[in-house]
């Protein structure tokens, strides 16, 4: 779905200003929920560690549209199933301890590059890709634990933390979700929990926050 994006974003961010008359549903934008929107505007990226593009769009761009939501638009990541593995799951279960931990900035970039290495933060020109290495650095829980270590993070409560009830929810509410929300490729972004943007036909980063704003806080 979006192997023009990396092109497409490396223009420069536009200044942002009402493109609300330019967006159309069925092209910049989709309805991919019947449930009302939440309550409190939001967005939420719904990505993979294993994911060339999603690791791009971390190091490249996500810092920018976090920066220029407005304010009362607030942001989550989620990580997807794609996998239905065991240590897929155990790559979940990483995010939402990095969560618990409130370490995002020490490990978003590490995991990624623990995964993918670091030369995947250029991306590729394809959805996602499981055979990056042919000797993945990751293939338990202890693999994950060290990359956390390694950073300088205590993880003497990970396996609480990765195993508890809260955890569990939360994996689970990421596969519902998934399935809810139709997400085939990442990253994808959702906002309100009802509108799917179209990365594909975003021309500038500008664009695209402009249009995750107005979606977020004016759109009905």
């Amino acid at each position: 779905m979006i192997k023009h994006i990396a092109l497409a974003l490396t223009l420069a961010v536009a200044p942002l200003s009402s493109f609300a008359a330019q967006f159309v549903e069925g092209k910049h934008f989709t309805t991919v929920s019947e449930k009302a929107p939440s309550a409190e505007p939001k967005l939420t990226e719904f990505y993979s560690f294993y994911c060339h593009n999603c690791f791009n769009m971390e190091t490249q761009y996500l810092g920018d549209i976090k920066a220029n939501l407005k304010p009362e638009v607030s942001f989550d990541s989620k990580h997807v199933d794609f996998m239905n593995s065991d240590i897929g799951t155990e790559v979940m279960r990483s995010l939402a301890v990095i969560q618990d931990l409130k370490v995002q900035d020490k490990m978003i970039h590490a995991m990624f590059a623990a995964i993918q290495g670091d030369e995947g933060a250029n991306g590729h020109g394809h959805d996602h890709d499981h055979s990056a290495h042919d000797k993945p650095e990751i293939n338990n829980r202890a693999d994950i634990k060290k990359v956390f270590a390694d950073k300088g993070i205590d993880i003497s409560k990970y396996d609480e933390i990765a195993d508890s009830k809260a955890v569990n929810e939360k994996i689970a509410l990421w596969r519902a979700q998934q399935r809810e929300f139709r997400i085939q490729s990442v990253p994808t972004f959702i906002v309100n929990d009802k509108y799917s943007v179209n990365l594909s036909e975003m021309r500038t980063l500008g664009e695209l926050i402009d249009l995750i704003n107005y979606l977020a806080v004016e759109h009905k």
